[in-house]
């Protein structure tokens, strides 16, 4: 017995160096790799992310340029047209007709919506695509043409400007406003301004006068424009399959022209961009490369401000496409990486136990042995054959040690069980003897408790009878006597026949706690619901005088076996303690219901109120004789009594109650045969 500490402090190390040796082996798999391929995943994904920014950025990079291009065509062109000796020699000549038809071929050629001459005064000398009259001259694109120097620029037209140059060109750029998620509120519901490329040219004539030929392409709903930008920037098969490229022009924060789809047929003109992006655009001036919320989806965004002649910023250009087929495409490669590290991890992780199975399994065998030792099983063994390693020999020593220690432990055993036995028999002695005296002991103080009640209840109550019987007969000869005077003291000689009744009554209880077999009546089959309707006339004048409410719930179909008078005086002392409960008024509900009980079926009577309540040293009480919680008016016999009668007829009765909530009595009665 010595020796076995020993034996666990070696099996003690042995584990320690196999644990360690589990680590050395699974460390580098489920630590470190998983780690590594953490982190690189995670650069992995800001390296996609960045790359997605990096693509949409040049999207912007290529849209911009064509709208630059645009902007310096229009203006190359109209030069040209302004340097045309023809232009030259019709506006010399004034010949109106010639030049009004110059200009209308001029203007369709170069895909604009308007082309006019006009003066430093703001005279228009003739125009194609508008009226004729007076329009301004102080954008700086017309001012430095008539300065001599050609210009071009993007600008905001008003309602009033575009009316001026052509009601069908204001028509044009009017856009209803739809309201847009995530988009600042805006006050009004029509979008009226129209954005222009707006290009002017000197035009010198020969007399010295410098005019300047003015023209302007809108870009409010011009889906050609948009479109061709779109298809220059996303071309086919540019983005993955199941993404949508964008492109969008927007006026301020409202697209006057896009190609992103509110509905699968209707294009989101009117919609506004999103409150996080207008603030960075056009309030800081940003150029935006991020994730965005476009109309209905998030989007791979690029935005950049757009600058009027006047250097003010006045919209955006957009482009981008959708981030779900990138975000799908990225999770599903990180699912893929993810499954197959498991994978190569459940596939070479037995492979590494298998390896080490030769060294832990004799560990296993030994630890194995040594629990069941423990667990009393001294002939366990390791079965290990010797082996010329070191946990061979220690399976074999442990083999001896134990065979030894089985020898000594079978004959302490043989001498434990001895004396056991004999203990044992006078143990069970004594508990019988004991449990016999405490049974014996109880049964005594029941039986003193219940005679000396009942010798001294049934003296008590007829003792009391006497003087009753002397008191009621002489109130009676009084009243004879008396005569017609006697009318004088009929509250009085009430009063004393109230008070004797109540005397009689306390007697009666008392009388039938004592000796209940003298007051048992007759059994008869009762309808629960018919007993409670008899005793609402008995006990009407207290809950009237209480203001208490009565609900019922008739739910019992059976009947029950039960002197009428005794349920009757049950349920009359339970509905007036309820009432007395209840001083402020409140609600007494009586249910009867079907239940059964014990194995067997029932009839069950509840009367709850919702009065104040008792404790649970009062509830624990509450059964008890002469335990009464109405300090004057009670005797503490009637629920005492309710709770005999009762049980002398197999039944039984609980209470449950919660301070400041209400008490609910149940009565429970087999159902009659």
């Amino acid at each position: 017995m010595a020796e076995k500490p020993g034996l666990f402090s070696v099996f003690g190390a042995l584990k320690s160096v196999r644990f360690r040796l589990l680590a050395i082996a699974l460390l580098p798999t489920l630590v470190i790799l998983p780690l590594l391929l953490g982190v690189t995943m995670v650069r992995w994904s800001g390296k996609f992310d960045a790359l997605l920014t990096t693509k949409v950025n040049s999207d912007l990079t290529v849209a911009h340029q064509y709208l630059a291009t645009i902007l310096e065509n229009t203006g190359e062109r109209l030069g040209a047209i302004s340097a045309s000796a023809r232009l030259r020699d019709i506006t010399t000549e004034g010949d109106e007709d010639a030049l009004r038809l110059f200009l209308e071929d001029s203007r369709q050629k170069l895909g604009l919506d308007f082309l006019f001459v006009v003066d430093g005064g703001g005279a228009i000398s003739a125009s194609a695509g508008t009226g004729t009259g007076r329009t301004r001259v102080d954008w700086p694109v017309r001012s430095s043409a008539l300065a001599g120097k050609a210009s071009h620029a993007i600008d905001v037209f008003s309602e009033e400007d575009l009316k001026t140059l052509s009601p069908a060109l204001a028509q044009r750029a009017r856009l209803d406003l739809v309201p847009t998620a995530n988009a600042q509120r805006g006050e009004k519901p029509t979008e009226t301004r129209g954005m222009m490329i707006h290009a002017a040219s000197p035009l010198q004539l020969r007399d010295g006068t410098t005019l300047a030929l003015v023209g302007g392409r809108l870009l409010n709903q011009n889906l050609d424009f948009i479109d061709t930008i779109n298809d220059l920037v996303y071309r086919k098969a540019s983005l993955p399959e199941g993404s949508q490229g964008t492109a969008t022009l927007f006026l301020d924060d409202v697209r006057i022209s896009t190609n992103v789809r509110l509905f699968e047929n209707q294009r989101a003109l009117g919609t506004r961009v999103s409150q996080v992006v207008y603030s960075a655009v056009l309030g800081s001036g940003q150029v935006w490369l991020d994730s965005a919320f476009v109309v209905n989806d998030w989007y791979i965004s690029a935005y950049e401000p757009l600058v009027d002649s006047y250097g003010k910023r006045v919209g955006m250009l957009y482009v981008g496409f959708l981030e779900a087929p990138f975000a799908q495409a990225k999770y599903e490669t990180l699912g893929s990486v993810i499954a197959a590290f498991l994978g190569i991890t459940i596939l070479s992780i037995p492979v590494f136990l298998r390896w080490a199975r030769a060294i832990f399994k004799p560990l296993e065998r030994i630890t194995e042995t040594i629990s069941q030792v423990d667990d009393g099983n001294l002939s366990a063994r390791t079965g290990l054959p010797p082996n010329a390693d070191e946990i061979g020999q220690v399976a074999v020593h442990l083999d001896e040690l134990l065979d030894r220690l089985q020898q000594r432990e079978g004959e302490l055993r043989a001498w434990n069980e001895e004396l056991n036995v004999r203990v044992g028999q006078r143990t069970q002695e004594l508990q019988l003897a004991n449990l016999r005296l405490e049974a014996t002991t109880k049964q005594l103080v029941m039986s003193e408790k219940l005679a000396t009640i009942g010798e001294i209840t049934a003296g008590v109550a007829h003792e009391i009878n006497n003087p009753i019987a002397v008191i009621q007969g002489n109130l009676e000869v009084a009243r004879v006597i008396l005569g017609d005077q006697a009318d004088l003291a009929r509250t009085e000689f009430n009063l004393i026949d109230e008070q004797v009744e109540r005397i009689s009554r306390i007697v009666g209880k008392l009388l039938q706690f004592a000796r209940p077999e003298e007051f048992a009546g007759y059994v008869e089959r009762l309808s629960p619901d018919a007993v409670i309707s008899d005793c609402m006339p008995l006990v009407k004048h207290v809950l009237s005088r209480a203001g208490i409410e009565i609900v019922r719930a008739d739910k019992a179909t059976g009947l029950l076996a039960m002197n009428r008078t005794e349920l009757q005086q049950v349920l009359v002392n339970l509905i007036v303690n309820a009432a007395h409960a209840m001083p402020e008024g409140g609600t007494l509900t009586l249910t009867s219901f079907d239940e059964e009980r014990h194995g067997s079926h029932g009839v069950g009577l509840a009367v709850k109120d919702n009065g104040v309540g008792m404790s649970e040293d009062v509830v624990a009480r509450i059964f008890d004789p002469f335990f009464t919680t109405k300090r004057q008016e009670g005797t503490g016999l009637g629920l005492s009594v309710s709770q005999m009668l009762i049980a002398r007829q197999g039944g039984e009765i609980t209470v449950e109650s919660i301070p400041g909530q209400g008490t609910s009595f149940t009565i429970w009665l087999p159902q009659a045969l």
